[in-house]
């Protein structure tokens, strides 16, 4: 009975590791996908914005996440939170070509940033003084 088990256990991580690597390249697929279209988009305009720049980043992050998990199989943490202030600062530069500018909203965005930005601080400093044991993440 335990040898069956065994073997639905191998079966079922077989399963798993497939779905994670299809996924992986629907999303890297997905992700060159609209940085191509936003490249597109911008050579149709004849310029390119600051926004535009800033979403090029966030494909660029994603594109270096996926990577990183195809050599490493970890997800690194620290790149959805470098996604997140881009997109945070894309959102402010909106904010400020609105007028009036909303001053309660880009607080809130720039103290946000600000938070993220200590996290990411904190699981650097954490990460490097308490380094995780790669064989326990094994069992």
């Amino acid at each position: 009975m335990e040898d069956q088990l065994k073997k639905f256990d191998k079966l079922g991580n077989a399963f798993v590791g497939i779905f994670h690597r299809l996924a992986l390249f629907a999303i890297g697929a997905a992700t060159v996908w609209a940085a191509g279209w936003t490249f597109f988009e911008m050579f149709q305009k004849h310029h390119a914005t600051i926004q535009d720049l800033l979403l090029l980043f966030i494909y660029l992050e994603i594109g270096a996440m996926v990577g990183i998990y195809f050599k490493t199989n970890h997800m690194p943490v620290r790149f959805l939170l470098y996604i997140a202030i881009t997109a945070l600062t894309r959102h402010m530069v909106d904010i400020m070509s609105h007028v009036p500018i909303n001053i309660l909203e880009m607080l809130a965005v720039g103290g946000t940033i600000l938070v993220i930005a200590l996290s990411i601080f904190i699981i650097r400093y954490t990460s490097t003084r308490y380094p995780s044991d790669k064989n326990s993440d094994m069992s």
